[in-house]
């Protein structure tokens, strides 16, 4: 796994790429394979998101501090809409940037990023869920923005070229093996699997303990867009060894909410976000 220090640099990389895949598309009106989401929703989402995550380091005291309130108020928003918070922030977004929404989400992520590279890393800052310390934030955002990049390249018809990002979207798919369960409504495993994924350049990448019955193998970047719900299961060279890995594998899911519905198998229609 990459160091702690280098986490902060790949948010920012990992970001101005996707930023970069987005601003070569003309029309952002594109659809995307998310239903009824095109490249426009797809930044606006990102931006929205790294604006909100701003308010929270900001809000965590540390070496921001600058808005006490201000993740408070955002909490009680989202309270009062959970369902649809999230997609009305962002087509506020969408709707009052106009023209000027890639400089807004280029401000956005690099005040982010300075603010999660300055903040106490021992603090934790508020979150809709759980409190994050300002790594675990940058890992998310690292997950999220990377996720909807491959929307974006996906509207683009290449492929992202973000490999900085792989590691930590993995860690975080491996981490969430539980949730994957318990938002689905059913028991994780008592024992803990082992995933061995393999980097295009030959790194080799382990979680787990080592010794389970249970385990995962195959290429790094389909792990990651499995866990995100990016491919389906079909679609990619994973292996699993066991009923319980191979599952998994069939629920699997990094990104907060409701169980998402993937993306169906290569030749149909399907999508998801």
């Amino acid at each position: 796994m990459p160091s702690a220090e280098t986490v902060f640099d790949a948010l920012r990389t990992t970001s101005d790429t996707v930023a970069a895949v987005a601003n070569a598309i003309p029309d952002w009106s594109t659809p995307t394979p998310a239903p009824g989401w095109t490249v426009g929703h797809q930044v606006a989402h990102l931006t929205w998101t790294d604006e909100v995550s701003l308010v929270a380091a900001q809000s965590g005291g540390a070496a921001a501090g600058t808005d006490a309130d201000g993740f408070a108020a955002l909490v009680q928003l989202a309270v009062q809409d959970p369902h649809g918070f999230v997609d009305k922030g962002a087509q506020r977004v969408l709707d009052e940037a106009g023209d000027a929404l890639p400089a807004r989400w280029a401000s956005a992520r690099a005040a982010l990023v300075a603010a999660l590279a300055a903040a106490d890393p021992g603090t934790p800052l508020p979150w809709f869920g759980p409190p994050m310390r300002p790594h675990t934030m940058a890992t998310a955002r690292i997950m999220e923005t990377w996720a909807h990049g491959l929307d974006i390249a996906d509207a683009a018809g290449i492929d992202l070229d973000a490999p900085q990002a792989l590691p930590f979207v993995a860690r975080i798919g491996y981490k969430t093996r539980d949730y994957a369960y318990h938002v689905n409504g059913q028991t994780p495993p008592a024992e803990p699997f082992d995933v061995l994924l393999t980097a295009a350049d030959g790194t080799e990448i382990t979680f787990g303990p080592g010794d389970s019955a249970q385990r995962v193998t195959g290429p790094l970047l389909d792990f990651c867009r499995l866990v995100t719900q990016r491919v389906a299961r079909a679609d990619t060279a994973l292996v699993a060894v066991g009923d319980d890995a191979a599952h998994w594998l069939t629920i699997a899911q990094c990104f907060a909410g409701a169980p998402g519905v993937g993306r169906a198998a290569t030749g149909t229609d399907e999508g998801s976000r």
